[in-house]
């Protein structure tokens, strides 16, 4: 089984095809017209192969879809429910391990808070693009100035941490999260929900397990595996991984 050459202080993840097995974007053209939804859909697609500036769809995604709050807060409701599997588990070793886990995604704001809620990441190590409603629950816009709304933000987020946090490591499954390499000491894009070809060409290493645990051999030295497998809540977590 591999293992990291050094430990890790900090683990950051993508949220959505990483974390939840969902896109929230994909989630919420269920509310929309189908003009609507087929472009968004291909607008996506677009964007997370990196054939599309992320910058170029955001704005024109939202404003299109227009989700009311009680669409995007129904999202970090599915966002839970379809959490990848091991999600929690694998991100309670990384903690019981002594590493700082946290989120950086391109996804709206409350409902990736949702999904870090539910796997107790402190809020504070949880990023994603503000999103505004009107009192009645309108959609009023979103964070424009976010670097989290366009290509590279995940890096220019990444190079602002402390050196406490390093050296660290990035878990995703899009192009966005493969920018990451370089700047994360190892980025291991993460094929569980979806295979990107583009970001398996990116990364340092690559998994195909359905189940979230499949990063963990990659993110974990030797000796931080054999702790985890005497421990008796994550002793079979290294056997489901399967890549």
């Amino acid at each position: 089984m591999p293992a990291a050459a050094q430990p890790f202080a900090s683990v950051w993840f993508d949220c959505d095809s990483t974390l939840t097995a969902i896109e929230g974007i994909d989630e919420l053209v269920r509310w929309s017209d189908p003009q609507a939804r087929a472009e968004v859909e291909r607008l996506t697609g677009l964007a997370m192969a990196g054939e599309l500036p992320l910058a170029d769809v955001y704005e024109h995604r939202l404003r299109r879809l227009a989700p009311r709050r009680e669409h995007v807060d129904r999202i970090g409701a599915l966002y839970v429910e379809k959490l990848a599997p091991d999600a929690a588990a694998t991100v309670a070793a990384l903690r019981f391990l002594g590493k700082r886990v946290g989120v950086l995604s391109g996804g709206l704001l409350p409902p990736v808070r949702r999904v870090a809620q539910e796997l107790g990441i402190p809020i504070d190590d949880v990023h994603a693009v503000a999103i505004d409603f009107a009192p009645d629950g309108a959609y009023a816009g979103f964070d424009r100035h976010s670097p989290l709304a366009r290509n590279q933000g995940k890096v220019e987020l990444l190079r602002a941490l402390p050196p406490s946090a390093r050296p660290l490591a990035f878990v995703g499954d899009g192009i966005t999260d493969a920018e990451t390499r370089g700047t994360a000491d190892c980025f291991v894009g993460f094929g569980g929900v979806v295979v990107r070809e583009a970001v398996r060409a990116r990364s340092d290493a690559y998994v195909t397990s359905h189940s979230l645990a499949g990063v963990l051999p990659h993110l974990l030295t030797a000796d931080e595996q054999a702790r985890l497998r005497a421990e008796p809540r994550f002793a079979a977590l290294l056997d489901r991984v399967a890549s």
